[in-house]
């Protein structure tokens, strides 16, 4: 493995990590304050951290300008609401390690959704969503054949998350990432603390009480893992980054079991060990694609 690999699937394992554990403070903060207002602290404290970012690498490249990264931040920011928001309401019902592989279904959901786009989805992204379906049914679904609020809430949040990358892969080519970023991130914190506005009673007490949570989800999780991201997948392969980075719902399970005390049953660490191995499955290549006239490229 070369030297730069290595650096970034490290720099990848150490963004999963700091996305993993950021589920058990995300969880640990609603004790203080509701869900909107927490999103609205973490986002606008991930926003003023990446500003120097992106001032300091606007200073040492050539970078993409163009006024219409405020139009596509504003897209992505929207679905950055949607996921981030039934996330963050869906983790008050359930554990940070169910929330972190539930919201790792993204990785196969994203495939799936492009297929409506005319996009050729890849055998083994059919059998990684098998076995995550299958694994999200043992983790997640009770005796009466119903899915457990909290799970279901997280659920719908990655579906967001799945149109959220989808939205990304579309503009980010056409403008300066880490401007995008930026913008999304504002966006996102705007829409939150107007929600939290109308829903929930702010307190500063309250948010200070949740100033640890606050700060390693808006500093560490939002700004520096996303960062690390940009940095590694530089010299990364794109289907390497995607499974080393689908790990960062087992550190949400072992974020879990260590800072939270939470147990899974024999059951539920099955399911998550098929989810886990469906995420990994949907991003490697099994089975050998034939040549097809006009078949458009695959995705995932």
């Amino acid at each position: 493995m070369k030297k730069s690999n290595l650096q970034s699937n490290t720099l990848l394992l150490i963004t999963a990590a700091i996305w993993g554990f950021a589920f058990v403070f995300q969880r640990t903060g609603m004790e203080h304050i509701g869900p909107f207002t927490f999103n609205a602290a973490r986002f606008t404290l991930g926003t003023i951290s990446l500003i120097p970012v992106w001032w300091w690498l606007s200073s040492r490249s050539d970078e993409k300008s163009s006024g219409m990264v405020f139009f596509y931040g504003a897209i992505a920011g929207l679905f950055l609401f949607a996921g981030s928001t039934f996330q963050q309401v869906g983790i008050q019902y359930t554990t940070a390690g169910k929330a972190g592989f539930i919201t790792g279904l993204y990785i196969v959901i994203v495939p799936v959704i492009a297929l409506f786009f005319g996009q050729y989805t890849r055998k083994e992204t059919w059998v990684g969503c098998i076995l995550a379906l299958v694994g999200l049914y043992l983790l997640s679904v009770t005796d009466d054949l119903t899915l457990e609020y909290g799970d279901t809430l997280v659920l719908i949040g990655a579906l967001f998350w799945a149109g959220h990358v989808l939205v990304i892969a579309k503009y980010s080519p056409k403008v300066s990432a880490i401007a995008l970023s930026v913008v999304q991130f504002a966006v996102c914190a705007m829409l939150s603390f107007i929600t939290a506005l109308f829903t929930e009673t702010i307190e500063v007490s309250s948010v200070m009480l949740a100033g640890e949570s606050i700060l390693f989800t808006g500093l560490l999780s939002v700004g520096v893992a996303y960062t690390l991201q940009v940095i590694a997948q530089q010299n990364a392969h794109p289907a390497h980054a995607a499974i080393i980075l689908s790990l960062e719902s087992l550190f949400a399970a072992i974020g879990g079991w260590m800072l939270l005390d939470e147990l899974l049953s024999t059951k539920a660490l099955i399911g998550c060990a098929l989810m886990l191995l469906g995420m990994v499955i949907s991003q490697i290549k099994l089975f050998k694609i034939p040549s097809t006239i006009g078949e458009k490229p695959s995705v995932g």
